[in-house]
């Protein structure tokens, strides 16, 4: 039987064998052991033919920020084909299904790694964030006098997630983060020690998760909530300039740090990481917080997507005094929005493909550029009234899967 279906226990191995191959990384025999004893069943669906695994796809229940609040989201990772099944269709026919299935369950978003922007596009992914990566030299790092408080280690995943959770909320398109992933992905992947910074209280306001081997310093991750906080982890870094002579770490790609140096010429690159996907158009936009605001505020969407049908069609979207949206699907196109003789004024009217639409939503780039770019189309009251609807947030992701 050729298809796809829910991937068989005999093909754990096989699975992980093709993972190796596509990925070009080897596990020892206990790794790989290790790995398939993880393996949930059903996140994992392959494409068969005559039986055998020749494509897959894992599919991961998971929750992210955005604008404050916690969204479903279906983490898609591990997409891969053997060299011989490849040029067939099978990834995109597992990504519908992935659509499907995320649909059925009420996920409205999906995120993956792409190994190919252009290539996910086309089945309805967008970019939606990029991250500054730093390089300093032990003359670079900042300098600051010793801070009130003190820096201590600690390997307790509840304190480093209760400030993590704190500092993920601010941004969009951060992971909400189990206990299972901080101990499978960050401890097990962000190898050397964590330290929490606390105030003069004894209250615990950042963290830093670090390694220093051969003369280098890999800051994995570098979260604060307070001034003082990062101050005192800069402080901690510059401790270390008898151990090592290059800093890395990465940052939001609105990080301020270059500005904040001595000598703000270091090593910097703004690297595109994650791309995101609507799984649920209408769903999302009725869940989504736009901005509160006097009167009810409305707009007419015509969204195209190529691969979920059920979003394709145009929305009349009504946005109360609290942010709250309500959504109809209507029966319209672009032209049907100018104002007919003898009717209502219709709503304005916007028109996006479905790539469009999370950009806007997630945060990444805002109505008035795309519609520039001629991304997003509109008249001007349309498009202004969407950049008073929307939230400005910064995204970020410090996570990988």
């Amino acid at each position: 039987m050729n298809g796809i279906q829910p991937m068989r226990r005999e093909d754990y191995e096989r699975s992980i064998r093709l993972s190796e191959f596509a990925f070009q990384y080897e596990f020892t025999e206990e790794e790989r052991a290790a790995r398939m004893a993880k393996i949930k069943p059903e996140e994992h669906y392959g494409y068969y033919i005559d039986g055998t695994l020749a494509a897959k796809l894992m599919l991961m229940p998971m929750q992210v920020w955005l604008h404050g609040r916690k969204f479903d989201m279906g983490g898609i990772a591990g997409v891969a084909t053997w060299p011989e099944y490849r040029r067939r269709g099978m990834v995109g026919q597992l990504l519908q299904h992935a659509l499907e299935v995320m649909k059925e369950e009420g996920r409205t978003l999906s995120f993956l790694h792409p190994f190919s922007f252009g290539f996910y596009r086309r089945y309805g992914w967008e970019t939606y964030v990029d991250y500054r990566k730093y390089e300093l030299t032990a003359e670079n790092l900042p300098r600051y006098p010793v801070q009130e408080g003190r820096v201590e280690a600690t390997a307790d995943w509840e304190l480093l997630n209760g400030l993590y959770e704190a500092y993920a909320s601010r941004y969009n398109g951060t992971l909400v983060r189990t206990e299972e992933w901080w101990q499978d992905r960050i401890f097990r992947f962000k190898k050397g020690r964590s330290v929490v910074c606390r105030n003069p209280s004894g209250e615990p306001e950042g963290y830093m998760i670090y390694q220093v081997k051969n003369k280098e310093m890999q800051i994995h991750e570098f979260v604060y909530l307070t001034e003082q906080a990062r101050r005192s982890l800069w402080k901690f870094t510059s401790d270390h300039d008898s151990m090592a002579e290059l800093f890395k770490m990465t940052a939001p790609g609105d990080d301020a740090l270059p500005f904040l140096l001595e000598d703000p010429r270091i090593k910097q690159e703004t690297v595109p990481y994650f791309m995101a996907r609507i799984v649920d158009a209408a769903l999302f936009l009725e869940q989504y917080p736009f901005t509160a605001g006097e009167g009810k505020r409305e707009f007419v969407l015509h969204l195209e997507d190529l691969q979920a049908g059920w979003n394709r069609g145009s929305y009349r979207v009504a946005v109360d005094e609290e942010g709250r949206a309500s959504v109809q699907r209507i029966e319209s196109s672009p032209t049907d929005d100018h104002h007919r003789e003898g009717t209502e004024a219709a709503p304005a009217g916007l028109a996006c493909d479905i790539q469009t639409l999370a950009a806007v939503l997630i945060g990444y780039k805002r109505p008035g550029f795309l519609q520039r770019t001629g991304r997003l189309q509109g008249d001007d009251q349309a498009v202004n009234l969407l950049e008073s609807l929307v939230p400005a947030r910064q995204t970020y992701l410090l996570d990988f899967f």
